[in-house]
């Protein structure tokens, strides 16, 4: 009787002390991770023009909301001049593997020779073309941890081809994989634009075309929102572009950058 006493005592203490420790290990590795993507936002490779930015994309509460770790597949989307590969590259360098996916263009000719220039830090990148509906093979399909866009949906609107790009991501990610979505947030009190004309999206629009394509919205967050924006001038207005020049230029700079959404969709298991 004894004995059952004391072993009915430790296996939920067995279990106890289980639970404690994989705790303990994921609260290490959370550390381990946050220490690495800072690292890579403070890091040489990123320009003083970048870094400066940071205080509007909030690079590293962007990330860590997403649930980036450093052994994951990720794919970004339509990188531009590579602002944000500049953190990505060297964050997933050692343990993961980064794919750019890029259109065609002048464009792509300038973020590939930008990656063919450091070879430390962008050496095994992967490149691949997203061009739809023609190629959209961004990764092998079912081998992406996560999928990345920012500030790109904006600019599929117009074209007609958002379905397109959402059925790539999904395509390209595992059953439990992550889509993580910036983008310029529109005013909800106005319908949105079928053309985007002015660069703003709204919030609600965004999570249907996810949604329809098969997503299921895990998270938001006001990470990147600014209550400045008045959001009633194009998007472009506002810095870093201020196309205006000098028009107006105290008037937006005091704004700020744009309000911005900021979404976690999971692909269901």
């Amino acid at each position: 009787m004894k004995h059952r006493i004391k072993l009915t005592l430790l296996v939920p203490l067995a279990a106890a002390i289980a639970a404690i420790t994989l705790t303990q290990s994921a609260m290490a590795d959370d550390a381990a991770t946050a220490a690495a993507l800072q690292a890579a936002i403070a890091g040489p490779q990123r320009s003083d023009l970048n870094k400066a930015r940071d205080k509007y994309r909030h690079p590293f509460e962007t990330l860590t909301f997403f649930g980036i770790k450093p052994d994951m597949t990720v794919v970004e989307i339509s990188p531009g001049t590579g602002w944000y590969t500049e953190i990505l590259a060297p964050f997933l360098r050692d343990h993961g593997k980064l794919y750019e996916a890029v259109g065609g263009g002048r464009g792509a000719k300038s973020f590939e020779d930008k990656l063919k220039a450091d070879p430390a830090v962008y050496g095994k990148v992967i490149v691949t073309t997203l061009q739809p509906p023609a190629q959209t093979e961004i990764a092998p399909a079912g081998s992406a941890d996560m999928v990345l866009t920012f500030r790109n949906v904006h600019d599929w609107i117009p074209r007609g081809t958002t379905q397109d790009y959402f059925k790539a991501f999904y395509r390209a990610l595992k059953p439990g994989g992550i889509l993580g979505i910036t983008d310029h947030r529109a005013d909800p009190s106005q319908p949105q634009d079928p053309k985007a004309g002015n660069g703003y999206v709204r919030q609600d629009y965004t999570i249907q075309i996810a949604e329809q394509a098969g997503f299921k919205l895990a998270g938001t967050s006001e990470i990147n929102a600014n209550p400045k924006d008045p959001r009633d001038q194009p998007v472009w207005n506002l810095p870093p572009t201020l196309r205006q020049g000098d028009k107006d230029r105290d008037k937006y700079m005091a704004i700020g950058e744009s309000d911005r959404m900021t979404l976690k969709f999971i692909k269901p298991n």
